[in-house]
């Protein structure tokens, strides 16, 4: 099993790893043009975002700056809006659903660590260097007609089913079910949205 594929499971893989190292150099260079270039080169964030993303339905808007780490396992449905300064550490997949709407500074994380120091990096080398982290990662599931407020932060793992709300600051720690409006740290329910 690759470290990819290793990645992708959920399972502890390698960051080091060179195809993962080729990858992640890849995106940082695309994602740096597309932060650079001009505004109104529609044609030119097209194409950076046809060869960054994993796959993209129609009339998808990222305003930059944008991050994200692969870039290739971040997938959009149709009629999206991603707004300026939103961060996808895309180690997992992230799939968000058509007419979603992500307002500035909302980060997405699809990886995290063992807690334990040791697990984390290993044992320190003879020269007192480390190797890369280790790390795991779970998929995060956006549904269709979804709002993410400002400056939200989405944990590994979490699904946010169709037609929900999520208040800005909000802190995402678990699954958050269709047809609600919710917020808070953690985020909660708050009451239905019909």
């Amino acid at each position: 099993m690759t470290e990819r594929e290793k990645m992708l499971a959920g399972q502890l893989y390698d960051c080091g790893d060179k195809e993962l190292l080729d990858q992640w150099h890849r995106a940082k260079d695309l994602i740096r043009d597309y932060n650079k270039i001009d505004s109104a080169n529609l044609e030119g964030k097209r194409w950076i975002l046809q060869e960054l993303l994993g796959g993209q339905g129609k009339n998808l808007w990222i305003t930059p700056p944008f991050y994200v780490d692969y870039g290739n396992n971040i997938f959009f449905g149709n009629h999206c809006e991603v707004n300026m300064n939103c961060t996808f550490l895309d180690d997992n997949k992230i799939i968000i659903g058509n007419n979603a709407l992500i307002a500035p500074n909302v980060q997405i994380y699809t990886a995290f660590h063992p807690t334990n120091g040791v697990h984390r990096f290993g044992e320190l080398k003879e020269d007192g260097s480390f190797a890369f982290c280790k790390t795991q990662t779970a998929p995060v599931m956006i549904g269709d007609n979804v709002w993410i407020g400002g400056g939200v932060i989405i944990l590994p793992g979490v699904t946010i089913g169709d037609n929900v709300v999520i208040g800005a600051g909000s802190v995402v720690t678990k699954d958050i079910p269709k047809d609600t409006i919710a917020y808070g740290n953690p985020c909660r329910i708050i009451r239905e949205n019909k």
